[in-house]
C-alpha cells in the first residue's frame, strides 16, 4: 500500500503517520482557517521531515470565510468541558472530513497511490457526524467508484478510543510534545477545553504537554 495521510499535526494523526511511515508516501494538511491551524501545521511539518516524508500544506480558505463553526476564526468562544457536553457541537466545522477527504482522494489519483488515511476515532463518533463509521464507509465507496485506481479510504483507528492511539504512540516512541490539540490555539494548551480534556486522558501517565495553570 502507498497512501496518502489527511495529516492535521494532531495527535491521532501524529500516531498514524508514525505507525504507518512505511506505507505513506505523502502527507498533506489543510489550513482552512482554525484557531489552533498555525500551530498544528507547524508540528505536522516537523515531524514529515523527520520522517522523510512529502508534505503538502493546501490552503481552504473558502471555509474560513463562508462556514459556521467556534472553531474557526472569528467564531464564538471555544467551549469548555468534556466532548459528552452538548455545547462540544459548536465545534463542528460542517462537512470537514468530506472537503478533505475528497481533495485527498483526488492527490491520491494524481500521484498514483491507492489508498487515503485518516485518523478518526471511536471518542469522536458522540459529536462529529463525518467522523462515524457509517460516514467513513459512505465515503470510501464513493471514492473508490470515483477514482479511475479504485483509491481506498483507511481509518485504522475508526472503533479504538484515543487512549488506545496514545498507548500504541507510547509503544512506537513518539515525542507527543511535538504534536498540538488544543481547541484556543494559544502557546500552551489550556487544559480545559474539550479536545485538552481528551488528551490529557489519552496521555495520562505519561503526558508531556504544557497546560495553562
Amino acid at each position: 500500500m502507498r497512501a496518502v495521510l489527511v495529516y492535521s499535526g494532531g495527535l491521532d494523526s501524529t500516531t498514524l503517520l508514525y505507525e504507518y511511515k512505511d506505507s505513506i508516501a505523502l502527507a498533506v494538511s489543510f489550513d482552512y482557517g482554525s484557531k489552533h491551524n498555525a500551530r498544528e501545521l507547524a508540528f505536522a511539518a516537523e515531524n514529515c521531515r523527520r520522517l522523510g516524508v512529502k508534505h503538502l500544506v493546501i490552503p481552504l480558505e473558502f471555509m474560513g470565510k463562508y462556514f459556521r463553526s467556534s472553531l474557526l476564526e472569528g467564531g464564538a468562544d471555544i467551549p469548555e468541558g468534556s466532548y459528552a457536553d452538548d455545547n462540544m457541537k459548536s465545534t463542528v466545522v460542517p462537512f470537514r472530513n468530506g472537503i478533505m477527504l475528497a481533495i485527498a482522494a483526488g492527490l491520491a489519483e494524481s500521484y498514483g497511490l491507492d489508498a487515503v488515511m485518516l485518523a478518526n476515532h471511536g471518542g469522536d463518533h458522540a459529536i462529529y457526524p463525518d467522523c462515524r463509521p457509517e460516514f467513513i464507509d459512505a465515503m470510501a465507496a464513493a471514492v473508490n467508484a470515483g477514482t479511475y485506481n479504485g483509491v481506498k479510504v483507511i481509518s485504522p483507528y475508526c472503533n479504538i478510543t484515543k487512549r488506545d492511539i496514545a498507548l500504541r504512540g507510547r509503544e512506537l516512541g513518539i515525542d507527543y510534545s511535538l504534536t498540538y490539540s488544543c481547541y484556543k490555539g494559544g502557546e500552551k494548551h489550556c487544559g480545559k477545553c474539550g479536545t485538552c480534556v481528551e488528551r490529557k486522558e489519552a496521555l495520562e501517565g505519561f503526558d508531556p504537554t504544557e497546560y495553562e495553570k
